[in-house]
């Protein structure tokens, strides 16, 4: 009896590390495509492949497809770190007249992020220190899409008219501790809409970001009549963030380029040397091509491709973050720069540097993209049309190595669907 037992227990230990030997090593390769990541200098043909725990595993030439649970067939497509939109409004919720905080104009991320390559967005201050908590339940925690935030240095948040303008409920010290109570998901602090002829929210802004550990603000400057010149060379600390850089102009909302001349204006090259960061986020109103056109011909392109992406832009010029790359690649922005402003740039800019990149260990976050010749138009909310020979179009987007994305079928075996979601 004790033959047969020992006989029995051989028999399965024998199966079991026949399985275990025959489970693939990584879940996922994307196979044959053109890698393009900037962070480690790579613009070629190879393999990426991401372990089971969801983190890239390997980058190298060829990489045998049997080794994976689940291949991407690249072939003639460029592979990418996963997107990140740096400026986004996602305090989507139910009440009424509130602009961008917990209402209707704002949009739940997973619709409208993992369709156009996005793995990453931030929320670019719909909340503030009273709301973050409520946007942290609502979307945050409940989101596929990985959201982080700025926190508004209002309070309340963008709420939209007064309660933006009152200085009492900018608070540096309780923004920076909520900051720094929700260190991982909140990246900065962001001031808008502010329209008095002072520097408090800048001011606090700064301040709190000194206080949370020396994270950065996102500034979108109008309204007050004050000089951009002096906000970015004199208030500005290195790695603080000027977004809506080609809108503006007029008198109280000053543009990069001088009205005079239409010519871009001397400083901006020299913020740029002093560490500010130069941000789209195009938006509904806040992108022209009479500034960016002369802006580009002077060889000024954005540190970060962003969307400002919500109710108002979306259907608008902007449309999506693919959109707005195709409008750089139209202006004659250069592929692999703008791959780094949607994925290494932004990563660096919100200090999430495993993000945005390719390297071993980092998220396993990959963005499939094709390149479609033709003829194509892309316009500004003035109305002007510029026509470009390609733009980009998303085919797979990978999350900590799920696919969550794929438009015609190249994952193989394709996810099934479960409850309305990619199974692994």
């Amino acid at each position: 009896m004790q033959r047969i037992h020992l006989l029995i227990f051989m028999l399965l230990s024998t199966q079991v590390i026949r399985a275990q030997s025959s489970d693939p090593e990584y879940a996922i390769i994307i196979k044959g495509g053109h890698v393009i990541d900037p962070k480690n200098n790579l613009n070629e043909l190879m393999d990426v492949a991401i372990n089971k725990s969801g983190k890239i595993a390997a980058v190298s030439k060829n990489i045998d497809p049997k080794t994976a649970s689940r291949v991407v067939n690249a072939k003639g497509l460029y592979v990418t770190p996963g997107i990140i939109d740096m400026h986004t409004h996602n305090f989507a919720g139910t009440e009424p007249d509130n602009y961008l905080r917990n209402s209707y104009y704002a949009n739940q991320p997973d619709g409208f992020t993992f369709r156009v390559g996005v793995t990453t967005v931030v929320d670019a201050g719909s909340a503030g220190w009273r709301t973050f908590e409520k946007f942290k339940d609502q979307t945050i925690d409940r989101a596929r899409t990985r959201v982080l935030a700025f926190l508004n240095i209002v309070g309340q948040g963008m709420t939209g008219g007064p309660p933006e303008q009152n200085n009492a409920d900018m608070d540096a010290r309780l923004s920076a501790d909520m900051a720094l109570k929700y260190k991982d998901q909140i990246v900065g602090f962001k001031v808008a809409h502010y329209n008095k002829p002072d520097w408090v929210p800048i001011d606090r802004a700064i301040e709190a970001g000194k206080i949370a550990g020396n994270i950065p603000v996102i500034v979108d400057f109008g309204g007050s009549g004050l000089s951009l010149e002096e906000l970015t060379m004199k208030k500005f600390r290195p790695g603080d963030i000027y977004t809506h850089t080609y809108g503006g102009g007029g008198k109280e909302r000053e543009a990069i380029t001088d009205p005079l001349t239409g010519k871009l204006r001397p400083f901006v090259f020299e913020a740029r040397q002093r560490g500010v960061i130069w941000d789209v986020g195009h938006g509904a109103a806040s992108f022209s091509f009479s500034h960016a056109i002369p802006a580009t011909k002077a060889g000024f392109f954005p540190d970060v491709i962003s969307t400002d992406h919500h109710g108002g832009s979306m259907n608008s010029a902007m449309k999506d973050i693919l959109n707005v790359m195709n409008k750089f690649l139209t202006l004659g922005m250069e592929v692999p720069a703008i791959i780094n402003s949607v994925t290494w740039k932004p990563a660096q800019v919100i200090h999430r540097e495993q993000l945005g990149n390719l390297s071993v260990g980092s998220e396993g976050d990959v963005t499939v993209l094709r390149i479609r010749k033709g003829k194509f138009g892309v316009f500004d909310q003035m109305g002007q049309l510029l026509e470009g020979k390609q733009r980009f179009e998303c085919e797979v987007t990978v999350k900590g190595g799920r696919v969550f994305y794929d438009l015609n079928g190249l994952t193989k075996p394709l996810p099934k669907v479960v409850g309305g979601l990619p199974s692994l």
